[in-house]
């Protein structure tokens, strides 16, 4: 669990005069790479600037763009952009393939589980089912056939809501009066 005291590289805590210092740059320049939207810090209470380590690595960034590789405000904006387009592109492809292994392993998982289920319905010789029917008219489970005729024969066809062993009501003995 975090705690309220652990900071990290995006937590908004230095002020626009330490920002400033720690970038290299006026608190002017600042406000005005703020309002052109090359960096957003937090807000304290009072509405004041709080910068994070991640906003002065960017401010840094920019300096070194604009003053080195002679970079405009707008190429730098796009810049900046595409890198965290980039970014989020990144972590979505680590989701996704985190995801593909997943998969495989569940798939892996229901291919060994129908194989062992394959094994033994291959290995059952009295042509009964895997899972037995309970005969509710002798109170004992017993091996249900699992062809279409054992179906017909127990009064059930496909799609039947009725379960093995049970009667209508009516031939039970058990009609509504009318």
């Amino acid at each position: 669990m975090t705690s309220q005291f652990e900071l990290s590289d995006d937590t908004p805590v230095y002020v626009i005069s330490v920002a400033a210092q720690l970038s290299g740059m006026h608190p002017q320049t600042l406000r005005a790479y703020d309002r052109l939207g090359l960096v957003s810090p937090g807000r304290a209470a009072g509405r004041g600037r709080r910068y994070s380590l991640r906003d002065i690595l960017i401010l840094r960034e920019i300096q070194r763009l604009s003053q080195e590789e002679g970079i405009n405000l707008q190429g730098i904006k796009r810049i900046l952009e595409l890198e965290l387009a980039e970014q989020r592109s990144r972590l979505q492809l680590a989701e996704m393939h985190a995801e593909i292994s997943q998969l495989r392993a569940e798939l892996e998982s229901t291919r060994a589980v129908a194989a062992r289920l394959a094994t033994l319905l291959r290995s059952r010789t009295d042509g009964g089912t895997l899972v037995p029917v309970r005969d509710s008219t002798v109170g004992r489970a017993a091996p249900a056939d699992s062809g279409p005729a054992a179906a017909s024969s127990a009064g059930l066809g496909a799609g039947s809501d009725r379960v093995a062993g049970s009667e209508p009501a009516a031939a039970a003995g058990h009609a509504d009066p009318v």
